[in-house]
């Protein structure tokens, strides 16, 4: 499932995305009474992903498991509900070997959406993925 539908920009320390699939009726994440704005946090985290696979030097980039989010805050409580684009950032506070964590930001026109610092647990080079 990629949610992400573009990468508007990005650097060693930050990526930023665009997304406007939250405004599909078949969005994987939509439930009965809509898109809730917490799945903001999966835009967040595929935009986290986009930016390893993005840095990684040789072969195919870590697979990593979300492990912990920290300090977040959900404006709204629905996504479907907004006509402009979803612009995803996130930036690395933190990135070793075994793992990343990022700040990330969700906005629509400008306005937040979501705001989390999430952490990624890197799988080790010698596991199966």
């Amino acid at each position: 499932m990629c949610l992400l539908e573009s990468v508007l920009e990005w650097d060693e320390q930050a990526i930023r995305c665009r997304a406007t699939g939250h405004r599909a009726p078949d969005n994987p994440l939509r439930n009965a009474t809509g898109l809730p704005a917490l799945a903001a946090l999966e835009y967040g985290a595929q935009a986290m992903a986009v930016h390893g696979a993005l840095l990684a030097d040789t072969g195919p980039p870590k697979a990593g498991f979300l492990a912990a989010v920290r300090n977040l805050r959900v404006h709204r409580a629905l996504l479907d509900d907004l006509s402009a684009d979803l612009d995803i950032t996130a930036r690395s506070v933190m990135s070793d070997r075994n793992s990343s964590i990022y700040d990330l930001e969700v906005s629509a026109d400008g306005e937040p959406v979501l705001s989390a610092r999430a952490t990624v647990i890197l799988q080790p080079e010698d596991s199966p993925a």
